[in-house]
């Protein structure tokens, strides 16, 4: 299934900078892995902001909430999910 979500990150401005730059890390370290293993198939900036628009591709709904649930920063976002499915004028025969 794939799933169209957009992460907001909202770190507290009193937050260590170490405890940040440690998350920070560590989700990058995730992220990377996880595309790797096909799950997040895309990942895009949303410029002038700390958020993103990302793509997963996971077997259900509980698995991709079990999978947001693991980020680091998971605890700081405001998360957004749309469900998606194959647009029948799509030219792309690999998109589910």
């Amino acid at each position: 299934m794939l799933f169209h979500v957009k992460m907001t990150v909202n770190l507290p401005i009193d937050l260590n900078p170490e405890r940040a730059a440690a998350l920070k890390a560590d989700e990058k370290a995730l992220a990377q892995r996880l595309q790797q293993e096909g799950k997040w198939r895309h990942l895009w900036r949303i410029a002038g902001h700390y958020a993103n628009y990302s793509v997963f591709d996971v077997d259900s709904v509980q698995a991709l909430h079990d999978l947001l649930m693991q980020l680091p920063l998971f605890p700081y976002m405001t998360i957004e999910i749309n469900a998606l499915c194959r647009h029948p004028s799509s030219i792309r025969e690999d998109d589910r």
